[in-house]
């Protein structure tokens, strides 16, 4: 079976400092998912520059189908070793997975990764190799769905050292941390925000350390089929609609001239639903056998700018928006976060009569823009998206 990877991660660098010293790449190929995460010694522009460095390196020559070895021996001959402490200028975390599951994993010097299966940690057998004079730890074994992997830099383990906590939250409570967390959230990105705030909430808000969380889940496959928009030929009407509904995904309709045509074309009425009056977003509406029907262009709009906000680690607008809210820009953008790998779009092209209204300040150009960004947020979290106009 090929498995969706979902993979997110949030970083917040030390107090004080204006760049982060650790460093996540991730590159999607067709046949694999790298991921790569590196913590520059030290804190800072210095740290920042190395970290850039190895992890590009390492992500680049490994996507290339570089074997490890040449891989580690090319980072550890570019980044040389800081002579007073006799430690390498930046470790790191390399992981390579498979769609079917399979996976590795090298580490040098970062912290153990956490492997969550079932909601319990498993201990995954490790070996050691020496390349270039340094110790190694590889591991290879098969991921299931609903396995979740976390690699952590040291800040989250020194987390409260010296404030909160004496000793700063040891990689057992990280690991126990996140056995909680990772049951209750259905995405890779909720589950690294999670860590980065209680991260956040032991430093008293002011980082003692670079820390980042990387967080990698399995899935499997889920498809939305996303309509928007009349067809800009009324004939097509009841072919777009019979292609739409033949589609394997779950079914959401956006704009209330494309609801009334599926409703009349699957001869089902359409109910607006009035249970929640929001300011921001118009109400949602009811057609049997359709998972989510919402206004058009309004609602694109708002969904679109929380799932911005849900996944910007440097948003700055400090709104906090609300997954679980009922409004229907809320519905769709947790859908398209949580429960989509896949998202298959079926744009309406037709002019809306009502948007030639001088005073109703919107128009297909503007439909289509929002789409545009939809579509590349959606690919910057890893969905494979698909677009059909109509």
């Amino acid at each position: 079976m090929s498995y969706f990877i979902d993979v997110a991660f949030d970083s917040v660098h030390k107090y004080g400092e204006e760049l982060c010293g650790d460093k996540v790449e991730i590159i999607r190929n067709d046949d694999c998912t790298i991921i790569v995460m590196a913590d520059g010694l030290g804190s800072g522009v210095k740290a920042n520059i190395l970290a850039t460095l190895t992890s590009k390196i390492a992500a680049t020559m490994l996507s290339e189908g570089i074997s490890i070895e040449e891989t580690v021996d090319t980072i550890i001959n570019t980044l040389p070793v800081c002579q007073l402490r006799n430690l390498a200028y930046a470790t790191f975390t390399m992981i390579r997975i498979q769609y079917d599951g399979n996976i590795y994993v090298a580490e040098y010097d970062n912290p153990p990764y956490i492997m969550i299966r079932e909601n319990r940690c498993l201990e995954i057998e490790k070996r050691e190799i020496v390349l270039c004079g340094r110790k190694i730890k590889e591991s290879n074994f098969k991921l299931e769905a609903g396995d979740v992997l976390t690699i952590v830099s040291d800040g989250a383990i020194h987390a409260g050292v010296g404030g909160v906590l004496n000793l700063g939250w040891q990689w057992e409570n990280v690991a126990q941390y996140l056995v909680r967390v990772s049951a209750k959230k259905k995405c890779a990105k909720g589950i690294s925000k999670e860590l980065i705030d209680a991260c956040m909430s032991l430093y008293a808000e002011r980082p003692g350390d670079d820390t980042t969380v990387v967080s990698v889940k399995i899935k499997k496959p889920e498809q939305i089929d996303l309509l928007t928009g009349p067809p800009k030929d009324k004939g097509d009407d009841g072919y777009i609609v019979k292609e739409w509904m033949n589609g394997k995904g779950r079914k959401v309709v956006c704009g209330g001239t494309a609801a009334n045509i599926v409703a009349r074309e699957l001869d089902r009425e359409i109910k607006v639903s009035m249970d929640l009056i929001d300011p921001e977003v118009p109400p949602i509406a009811k057609i049997e056998g359709i998972d989510l029907v919402t206004e058009g262009v309004l609602t694109l709009s708002k969904a679109l700018k929380i799932i911005k906000a849900y996944v910007d680690d440097f948003d700055e607008s400090n709104i906090v928006y609300d997954l679980n809210a009922k409004d229907g820009a809320s519905r769709l953008a947790k859908m398209l976060i949580e429960d989509c790998t896949r998202l298959n779009l079926w744009i309406g092209r037709a002019i809306n009569p009502a948007h030639q209204n001088k005073d109703f300040p919107i128009d297909i150009s503007r439909k289509l823009k929002i789409i545009d960004e939809l579509v590349f947020v959606m690919e910057n979290l890893g969905k494979n998206v698909q677009k059909k106009y109509t």
